[in-house]
């Protein structure tokens, strides 16, 4: 069981996800850095959160085979 993330986190993240899925891969230092050149965000806890929940996003893509 994870941390529940609130519903900002959340829309961020799928916005990102559907806008920019052929650059976000299944690693968190990956996503952690695209973030940063696509979105940058000041907080380092809250661009952490994001990037966390991207890479879930995107291991949930790869196990689903969309």
């Amino acid at each position: 069981m994870g941390r529940i993330k609130n519903v900002a986190i959340k829309t961020l993240g799928e916005e990102l996800v559907s806008s920019h899925a052929d650059r976000f891969t299944e690693d968190f230092e990956t996503n952690k850095k695209v973030l940063g050149e696509i979105k940058p965000i000041k907080s380092k806890l809250i661009r952490n959160v994001v990037a966390g929940y991207i890479t879930k996003r995107m291991k949930a893509i790869k196990r689903s085979g969309i």
